[in-house]
């Protein structure tokens, strides 16, 4: 058939796509964020910067380290090589040489700093080493200046810097492109032909307002969409490590029924963090079975958790030793993780036992501290307060900044689980994460008014590979269906949904069909029912197919999925017998059930999955597979072509 003939080609086609990566690859600049920083953070900045630094250099900012020190300029922009900077860490002598403690760099990180002063010390704009511990909390006021002609908020605070980087906010994809983009960033779903003509019809000026407005009223699919950030943020899977023997608990039922009546972010935030009914298996976390490292133990996973998911805090260093990549120490890591400990917490350092006990603490004593001789309980309590503090600005920008990265393909801040780092633009961070706090916590306001704004419905460019630095913003980022996605396309496009499991569970939420039954439970309370023969994919457990699309198994946190093709997926998607049985499914209905003119069901097909007519090519192409007699392999064909189309595959 067609696509046995076509797998060489797409293998072949990504084995090019990966070479040319690679050829670029050894063609770019070193990255700062990627080589530079890690060094200058782990060796440099604990003296080089803040308010005193040594020396009288400091490297908190790009003027500040090219200004130099008590020795005078640091780094020579016409001859780098002979730049002080490089003298002192290539210095053999004991008293000199930089950084005076601990090993010296090596060979590596030696090129890769020389390299860096080569190619013109960049630097991302606005960019500063700064101590996370002492980096304001509070939200600052941002002035929303008039714009004649944009209303909306997001447009007013972004003007001035599109305008500097002579970015048009003009241009405007069609109502086609706008409608397909925000079904599926809202509710995971490709528009209906109907909903989708209704949509390009209506001449009223508001209608895109409208069309979020529905789509985010849709409760039940919204619920089912979200469902999937979360899980995989939170860690919350339907079977795998840690349910046989009871080490671990789902939190379907609860986190269903808080996307379902979009409970507030705070309220959210709160019932995880103090182990509220229905919720306490994300700060209970996985107990794993035999000898684990120390910085795996339940109270610890909680704290990297806690502080990756909301506060954009990676932990994970710092939970083994002193952070090598940021300020954040041992200390820190542990003192929130006695939080939830039920006895005295041993620090270990590496894995080893320190002979020291953890001091109960927050990461930010500056709002509030923790009574360390309460209970378990109280203390969760106490910490879950303390973080949904409207003086905690980290919050509120740590999830604007998330939702933004959703949709429009890359964060404010990347990567979003990193936030000390300088967003692109400030301004509009401040602004998005204040309207939060100001408009009770309410998730879906922040994306009504991302996909109501013009930025949101510019064309879409092209993605950097991860390593690139950022740029300048110049419209969304084309973004890949995620696995549910892509595979509820597919059923929208066959007619088949994922198969219902029994909604049997235990008490605890554990067993196959566990997350279906406690989801119908969620429904039956709001008067609501869901059919058997509609399972979105994201209540389905994870098969061969959304694993090689990237669904993790959610034994880790994952905040963001990898976003480019991999071999394996290039194998699953052109000889996998997951999409093999469904296209033959559809085929079959297609065949039974589609119109009897051929060029019909083409068009049928084809508005159905790509939001569009076929063009003329396309249209005597498909009539060749199928034939007048309607071809079942023909039909299945189309269907393959179709879904391997990078048109149904991305979000443009």
């Amino acid at each position: 058939m067609l696509r046995h003939r076509g797998i060489l080609s797409v293998l072949l086609l990504l084995v090019l796509s990966c070479a040319v990566k690679s050829a670029a690859a050894d063609e770019k600049k070193v990255s700062f964020n990627k080589y530079v920083k890690p060094i200058l953070m782990q060796r440099c900045a604990g003296c080089h910067s803040g308010a005193e630094p040594k020396g009288g250099f400091s490297l908190a900012t790009r003027e500040l380290l090219m200004q130099g020190g008590d020795s005078g300029p640091a780094i020579d922009e016409e001859k780098p090589a002979t730049s002080n900077f490089l003298s002192r860490i290539h210095e053999t002598d004991a008293n000199l040489v930089m950084p005076p403690q601990g090993k010296p760099l090596d060979d590596e990180q030696k090129q890769i700093l020389t390299q860096w002063l080569e190619e013109g010390v960049a630097w991302p704009e606005g960019f500063v080493f700064r101590s996370a511990k002492t980096a304001p909390l509070e939200l600052q006021p941002v002035d929303v200046p008039n714009v004649t002609g944009l209303e909306n908020p997001v447009d007013r605070v972004l003007f001035d810097y599109l305008n500097k980087h002579q970015v048009s906010i003009n241009e405007l994809v069609d109502d086609r492109v706008y409608a397909r983009r925000v079904s599926l960033d809202l509710v995971g779903l490709l528009p209906s032909p109907e909903e989708l003509e209704l949509f390009v019809k209506d001449d009223s000026p508001d209608k895109k307002e409208k069309l979020v407005e529905r789509l985010l009223a849709d409760r039940e699919a919204y619920a089912d969409h979200w469902l999937t950030f979360w899980n995989d943020s939170l860690r919350n899977a339907y079977h795998g490590t840690g349910f046989i023997d009871d080490g671990r608990r789902q939190i379907t039922g609860w986190l269903y029924k808080a996307l379902f009546e979009n409970k507030p972010y705070d309220e959210f935030v709160y019932e995880l963090l103090s182990g509220s009914s229905g919720a306490e298996g994300f700060t209970r976390g996985i107990q794993w079975r035999g000898v684990v490292n120390a910085s795996q133990r339940t109270e610890v996973q909680a704290a990297q958790n806690l502080g990756q998911v909301f506060l954009g805090i990676n932990l994970k260093c710092a939970s083994c030793h002193d952070s090598f990549i940021s300020d954040w120490k041992l200390d820190d890591a542990w003192a929130l993780s006695a939080v939830f400990a039920t006895e005295p917490l041993e620090v270990h350092h590496c894995d080893t036992a320190t002979g020291e006990f953890a001091e109960v603490g927050f990461l930010f004593p500056q709002l509030g501290t923790i009574d360390a001789t309460v209970s378990r309980e109280e203390r969760m309590d106490q910490l879950a307060n303390l973080v949904v503090k409207p003086e905690n600005g980290r919050l509120a920008r740590t999830i604007v900044n998330r939702l933004w990265s959703t949709l429009m393909g890359r964060g404010l801040i990347e990567p979003v689980h990193e936030m000390d780092r300088q967003p692109w633009h400030p301004e509009l961070l401040e602004w998005l994460a204040a309207d939060l706090v100001a408009h009770d916590y309410d998730l879906k306001r922040t994306l009504k008014i991302i996909c109501n704004s013009r930025v949101y419905q510019m064309p879409s460019v092209a993605e950097l590979p991860p390593e690139e630095e950022f740029v300048e913003f110049r419209g969304p980022v084309v973004k890949r269906l995620s696995a549910e996605q892509y595979l509820d396309a597919i059923s929208v496009l066959i007619h088949q949904w994922q198969p219902a499991q029994s909604p049997e569970q235990t008490k605890d939420g554990r067993g196959q069909g566990g997350q279906y039954g406690a989801i119908l439970a969620v429904l039956k309370e709001n008067g609501e029912d869901k059919p058997a023969d509609e399972i979105r994919a994201s209540l389905s457990n994870r098969d061969p197919l959304m694993a090689a699309l990237g669904r993790p198994n959610r034994e880790q946190v994952v905040m963001q999925r990898d976003t480019f093709a991999t071999t394996l997926q290039a194998l699953e998607l052109t000889n996998g017998e997951t999409l093999d049985t469904l296209l033959k499914t559809g085929a079959e209905y297609w065949k039974a059930n589609g119109p009897e003119e051929v060029d019909r069901l083409i068009r049928e097909i084809y508005i159905l999955s790509l939001s569009r007519e076929p063009t003329e090519k396309e249209l005597l192409i498909a009539q060749e597979l199928i034939g007048p007699e309607k071809d079942s392999e023909g039909v299945q064909d189309l269907l393959w072509i179709i879904v391997m189309l990078p048109e149904f595959q991305l979000i443009r």
